[in-house]
């Protein structure tokens, strides 16, 4: 048991909107109390500014360790499809031990980026030859291992990848650590099960990877063994997948699984950024959650989500560090904010109301489409759990800020520089900036990048 602490902040972005001289009590973890109005007592802690953490709704966490090592060009048609081939040759040479180190390194700097809990889209599953472990679910217990070393709040979504393309396709040498059929990805869920089972708020979903990888068969059986957790499943990233799934099926990939599928709130839709205006209301009305990576997007060359259809329709969003070749939360959201203004030539489109914040809409969006993609509630209040950051409000770009106008300045000007200090369950991981076991967890994740690279 953890002794029960309180927290007092000049201002504070509540669930209710924000607020003055808020007092946050809190018992084993959990926010027991909001007041409004409080003034401050000796038994606080005292902080200028808290928000809530947000949640990062996709990553791939071993991807961290491949960061900036496929930025040299390649063939004329350099695309997603490449760099694949470069994220293959580097997933043969991990093992269950360097998951964890290079999972803890992505884990302390979601922290540090005002990330309190991943989603993690855990396809890295058997050994480097293709077998199994003894355990089947080794690998899921080294996610869990590094979501414990660093604090991180962890819904954990193992993948079911069966396949190559569309129809069927056998898959390839480079995928062999990634299969299963479906008993033995019901085997492997058990295995996560329990090895989520001493983290606190841990929650346990299912991924059927893609259409590609998930024949019509297996869609359904998998998505059963969600039980309530969420499913997750990428979708409509690249112009050739939807190429493919037109020749295929006849239809586009966000249309076919919503005719075939009982998509509700508990999916979430990663990418979908070829869509339809049609698809994109579809896909809203639906009430599932698209799961947005705009800095990864980006780097692949993937395209921009069409969010003027999908908001239109009332459509929840949440973002995701994806590949994990940056990670910082405010940079997600700006450059999710900026690929609009790109693609339509316009401003403060996210918005959408006038006289809204940019930064409220962005924040508040990401903060509720992704809690409801990873199945947790989030937010400052009673009952939720103590996650929350605050900012140093001596930073230049925050001077003179107040209510909305902070989150503005945080997402578009002072960016993760400003994060001051994040708390996970009302515990303190990151102070001044730095997360508190950065050098031990950076340490390591140094030595087994020069095994694994050398």
């Amino acid at each position: 048991m953890t002794a029960p602490r309180s927290f007092h902040f000049a201002e504070a972005l509540l669930a209710t909107g924000w607020a003055e001289n808020v007092r946050l009590s809190v018992v084993e973890g959990l926010i027991a109390a909001t007041e409004i109005g409080a003034a401050p007592t000796a038994a606080d802690e005292r902080h200028a500014v808290a928000l809530p953490g947000l949640p990062n709704l996709h990553s791939h966490a071993f991807q961290r360790g491949m960061a900036g090592l496929a930025e040299v060009r390649g063939p004329a048609d350099d695309s997603f499809w490449t760099w694949r081939e470069i994220m293959y040759r580097f997933v043969d040479r991990i093992d269950p031990d360097d998951l964890t180190a290079i999972a803890a390194m992505a884990y302390v700097e979601m922290l540090e980026g005002g990330f309190t809990r991943v989603g993690e889209f855990h396809y890295l599953h058997h050994d480097r030859d293709g077998t199994a472990f003894a355990d089947r679910a080794a690998m899921s217990a080294a996610i869990a291992a590094a979501a414990d070393e660093s604090g991180i709040a962890l819904t954990h979504l193992p993948v079911f990848y069966a396949h190559a393309d569309f129809g069927g396709a056998a898959p390839g040498h480079g995928q062999r650590r990634f299969i299963n059929d479906v008993d033995g990805f019901a085997t492997l869920l058990d295995g996560a099960r329990a090895a989520l089972s001493s983290l606190p708020d841990a929650v346990l979903g299912v991924a059927p990877h893609s259409l590609r990888a998930v024949t019509p068969e297996e869609l359904g059986p998998v998505a059963t063994l969600a039980g309530t957790g969420p499913i997750h499943i990428h979708i409509a990233e690249q112009t050739r997948e939807v190429d493919a799934c037109l020749a295929w099926s006849g239809a586009r990939p966000v249309q076919w699984l919503l005719d075939h599928a009982p998509v509700d709130r508990r999916w979430c839709l990663v990418h979908a950024t070829h869509m339809t205006d049609a698809e994109a209301a579809a896909m809203a009305r639906s009430g599932a959650v698209a799961g947005l990576c705009p800095i990864t997007e980006a780097n692949l060359g993937d395209g921009i989500f069409p969010a003027e259809p999908f908001l239109a329709a009332g459509g929840r969003y949440g973002v995701g560090s994806d590949s994990n070749v940056l990670i910082d939360g405010t940079e997600e959201l700006r450059l999710l904010e900026y690929g609009q203004r790109l693609a339509a030539r316009g401003r403060n489109l996210i918005a959408r109301d006038a006289g809204r914040s940019s930064g409220a809409a962005l924040w508040q969006g990401a903060l509720d489409g992704g809690a409801r993609a990873l199945g947790a509630a989030a937010g400052l209040a009673a009952g939720n759990a103590a996650d929350f950051l605050t900012l140093d409000m001596h930073h230049v770009s925050l001077a003179g800020r107040r209510g909305d106008a902070i989150l503005d300045g945080l997402v578009f000007a002072a960016g993760r520089t400003a994060i001051d200090g994040v708390w996970r369950r009302g515990v303190p991981v990151v102070r001044g900036g730095r997360h508190i076991r950065r050098e031990a967890v950076a340490e390591r994740y140094r030595g087994v990048l020069a095994k694994v690279l050398g």
